[in-house]
């Protein structure tokens, strides 16, 4: 129990020190609030950490690697995050075996050029998004609200709440189609749920206007760049700081809890609300992940000659073979080709490996609470569209669902997106109050709007809904 005393200094205590939590204390202290931000772990980052996990030299991202989220946040644009973005040639490729590769180049029309038939198609259904980018991000990263530029809202809202099977319906070639599927999969939900057209839709779009960047040196340089505002602005971050409840710190402080919902409510206790009690008791976690980090003697050997240049490759093969991966894992299975999302860095950031040595990074889903071991499953699916790359495995870790949640809590099950995928995730927490657990008790994890991804929009909205209430 902490002297109640030394608490009363503070106007905030913000639990949880990953991403969302920084920047609810970053926007709090700017706003010259007294902040304290404590963390269980031993350093800050939450799900933006990087780690030394394979050999002595090789730096891993161990969640969180590419940011067209986080280079698009209106928040960290607003406060000029002090970090070094890393743009690769290409933001996303997609190869497809036999030599063929796609991709979204930063040029629009670049792209749609490569579809061939489809070129027209794809620029009158991306085109007007890349044009109104700024606006469709900021309606997308923020809780459902009235929209505050309602062209670009219903541009968005016109395909983005269909089925992505429906969108990719529209295109005849190959290399769109699987370009569409391998956007809309990191949903973590079928491709013909619901809204999974709008997943599809954010991430082309953010790949044309901002791009899919790398943070110089590792993931790790968001959590310290949001930390160097936090206590230049006079706030204060503990480390190795388990909270029980909430009681310790006393009565007449604020809270953000950047943790999940069951975790809130267990804080809390009774703080939280009876309609916030029963909200977000409705919440359910959705599918989890399987990561593997290499170290390897060389760059991996891709066959196409588009993924060379790209900070992410799909690994996948077609729109069926995703889109079957991703059924497969939503009825409860281990596909046995999955859909791999895999980031290279070393090619553009040499600072992460020695000399002449490389990285990557790659997870593929599997169900919620999984302990299948995957690793074979997702280097068949590497090495089927880079022939060689097994000979250049130097080393490996590994993370199933369990590891992923005892690295981060946050991860329950396994499940990195803060929730099961769908419109009732959405309505959960599209109440008017959405980040309100209670009086002075606010949840800013990424269970809150707008959900998954380095963005830090969600501590930024629960903070704003917390500066509102303190006066």
């Amino acid at each position: 129990m902490r002297d109640n005393q030394a608490m009363i200094e503070y106007d905030a205590v913000v639990v949880g020190a990953g991403p969302n939590g920084l920047a609810a204390a970053a926007y709090l202290t700017r706003a010259g609030k007294r902040v304290l931000v404590v963390e269980q772990a031993d350093e800050i980052g939450g799900g933006t950490r990087t780690a030394e996990l394979t050999l002595p030299g090789f730096l891993h991202d161990i969640c969180s690697a590419i940011h067209p989220l986080g280079i698009a946040s209106p928040f960290f644009g607003e406060i000029g995050l002090d970090i070094e973005w890393i743009q690769p040639e290409v933001p996303v490729s997609h190869p497809l075996g036999g030599g063929r590769g796609a991709g979204l180049f930063r040029s629009l029309d670049e792209s749609a050029i490569r579809f061939g038939g489809d070129a027209d198609h794809y620029r009158s259904v991306i085109g007007p998004l890349v044009e109104s980018a700024d606006h469709v991000v900021e309606q997308f990263l923020g809780p459902i609200r009235v929209p505050r530029h309602p062209g670009s809202f219903a541009r968005l809202a016109s395909r983005g709440a269909l089925p992505a099977s429906r969108i990719i319906g529209g295109f005849a070639t190959d290399e769109a189609r699987a370009v569409l599927a391998g956007m809309a999969a990191h949903a973590i939900a079928p491709l013909s749920s619901s809204l999974t057209g709008g997943v599809a839709l954010l991430f082309a779009t953010t790949a044309h206007a901002y791009g899919w960047p790398m943070v110089k040196g590792g993931s790790q340089g968001i959590a310290a760049a949001l930390a160097r505002v936090v206590v230049d602005g006079g706030g204060s971050i503990e480390t190795g700081h388990m909270v029980e409840n909430l009681d310790e710190f006393g009565d007449g402080t604020i809270f953000l809890l950047d943790v999940m919902p069951e975790a809130a409510l267990r804080l809390a206790g009774d703080r939280v609300a009876p309609s916030a009690q029963r909200r977000l008791a409705r919440r359910k976690s959705g599918n989890a992940a399987f990561k593997v980090d290499w170290a390897l003697d060389g760059p991996i050997p891709w066959s196409d000659d588009i993924s060379p240049l790209a900070g992410t490759v799909h690994v996948g093969g077609t729109y069926e073979e995703v889109k079957a991966a991703e059924d497969s894992v939503w009825n409860g299975n281990h596909p046995e080709r999955p859909f791999v999302l895999l980031a290279q860095h070393t090619p553009f950031d040499p600072t992460r490996a020695p000399d002449g040595k490389h990285t990557a990074w790659g997870y593929c889903h599997v169900p919620q609470g999984s302990d299948r071991d995957m690793t074979d499953a997702i280097e068949a699916q590497v090495e089927r569209f880079a022939p060689g790359f097994r000979d250049l495995i130097l080393e490996r870790h590994t993370l199933n669902a369990g590891g992923l949640e005892g690295h981060n809590p946050n991860y329950v099950g396994g499940d990195i997106a803060g929730g099961v995928f769908g419109p009732k995730k959405l309505l959960q927490f599209g109440s008017q109050h959405p980040y309100r657990m209670g009086h002075g008790v606010y949840l800013c994890s990424s269970a809150a709007p707008p959900g998954a991804g380095v963005h830090g929009m969600c501590g930024y909205f629960a903070a704003k809904a917390a500066l509102d209430a303190m006066g």
